[in-house]
C-alpha cells in the first residue's frame, strides 16, 4: 500500500550538467503542492560525474533517493525500477533532460483528480527538429493510437502520471516504456492526455535519433501481440496452423479424388507438394501455439526475473513531512 502522496520517477543518463537545476526546479514545484512526496532517480549506468552530482543531493535532501545501475540498461529498465519502488499514490515520470517543464506536474495531477488511472503530456509546440524527431514522432503516434485503440497525440512525453496500482501492475521489458498506456489498458484504465510545455535542451546530448522510430514499429509488433495473444497464444499460433493446414488438406483431397476416381497420375504434379508443404506447416503451427501456451503458464507461475542490476542505492527511511 502507498505510504506517500506522491512518488516521481526520473530515469537519468550523462546528465550531471542538468542534475542541480532539475532539484531546483523539480522542488520549487513539489514543495508548492504541499503533498508528501519522494524522488527516484534511477542512474542508468551514466559514465560521467552525473552519480557523485546524485549522491550529493541525496546528502542534502533524503527525500530524493538514487539508483545507481551497473551498467546501461536502458530508460525502460529505469522506469521499472523506479516503479517497483515507488511509494506514493500516484507516480509521476519526468525526463532528466528538463524539457519536461516540472511546474506542469501539479496540471498533470489535477486532471488525473478528476477520475483518470493514467494522464499523459502532449507536446503541442515541440522544439526538435521536424524531419528528424517531430515527423517521425507524429506518423509513431498515429500507428500506436490506430493499432493499439488507446489514442495519445504523443506517446513519447515522458511527463506521465500513474495511480500506484496501475504503476504496480504493468510489467515493463525490453524497451516498452513508452507503450505503458497501451499496456495498461488490459487492466481497464482510463486515459487522459492534456498540453504540456516542451523546452529546448540546454545540456548535454540528445539519447535518441531517427533509428529510435524504427525500433517503436519493430515494439509496436510485440505489443500488438501482448494485447491481443499473450495470455492465449494457441489461438494466433492454433488458428494461423488450422487455415493453412486446411488448405492443404483440401488440396491432397482433391488431388486423391484426382488419383482414386479420374485416375489420373499424380506423382509429378506440383500441387501435390503444395499440399504436403501447408499440412505440414499447418502442423507445425499448432505445435507452435501449444508449445507457446505452456510456456505462457510457465511464466506466470515462475518467480519474476530482473531486467536490471543496482550496484548502489541511496535511500533515507521517509518520516513525516509537513
Amino acid at each position: 500500500m502507498p505510504s506517500l502522496d506522491l512518488s516521481v520517477v526520473i530515469p537519468l543518463y550523462n546528465e550531471q550538467d542538468n542534475v542541480q537545476p532539475l532539484y531546483e526546479q523539480l522542488s520549487a514545484a513539489l514543495d508548492a503542492l504541499g503533498k508528501r512526496y519522494e524522488v527516484i532517480v534511477v542512474d542508468d549506468g551514466s559514465t560521467d560525474d552525473s552519480f557523485a552530482r546524485l549522491r550529493a543531493v541525496h546528502a542534502r535532501d533524503p527525500r530524493w533517493q538514487i539508483v545507481q545501475f551497473r551498467r546501461n540498461f536502458g530508460q525502460t529498465a529505469g522506469m521499472a525500477a523506479g516503479f517497483a519502488l515507488a511509494q506514493g499514490a500516484v507516480v509521476v515520470t519526468i525526463d532528466a533532460d528538463l524539457q519536461n517543464d516540472p511546474a506542469d506536474i501539479g496540471r498533470v495531477l489535477a486532471k488525473l483528480e478528476e477520475g483518470y488511472d493514467i494522464v499523459s503530456g502532449w507536446r503541442v509546440q515541440r522544439k526538435e527538429a521536424l524531419l528528424t524527431r517531430r515527423l517521425p514522432s507524429q506518423v509513431a503516434n498515429w500507428l500506436i493510437s490506430r493499432t493499439t485503440g488507446v489514442r495519445l497525440h504523443d506517446y513519447g512525453c515522458s511527463l506521465k502520471a500513474y495511480r500506484y496500482e496501475v504503476a504496480k501492475g504493468v510489467r515493463l521489458y525490453g524497451d516498452l516504456h513508452r507503450f505503458i498506456p497501451a499496456l495498461a489498458s488490459q487492466m481497464g484504465v482510463k486515459v487522459a492526455e492534456i498540453p504540456v510545455n516542451d523546452r529546448a535542451r540546454l545540456h548535454g546530448k540528445s539519447k535518441y535519433g531517427i533509428t529510435r522510430t524504427f525500433k517503436v514499429f519493430v515494439d509496436l509488433i510485440g505489443v500488438l501481440f501482448v494485447l491481443s495473444y499473450f495470455n492465449r497464444p494457441l489461438r494466433v499460433f492454433g488458428g494461423a496452423g488450422v487455415g493453412i493446414g486446411g488448405i492443404g488438406a483440401l488440396i491432397l483431397l482433391y488431388l486423391a479424388w484426382v488419383k482414386l476416381v479420374i485416375g489420373e497420375n499424380i506423382g509429378d504434379r506440383p500441387l501435390l507438394m503444395l499440399g504436403v508443404l501447408l499440412l505440414v506447416l499447418g502442423v507445425q503451427f499448432i505445435s507452435t501455439g501449444l508449445i507457446a501456451d505452456m510456456v505462457m503458464r510457465t511464466y506466470h507461475e515462475a518467480q519474476d526475473k530482473p531486467i536490471y542490476h543496482i550496484r548502489t542505492h541511496l535511500r533515507t527511511p521517509p518520516a513525516d513531512q509537513d
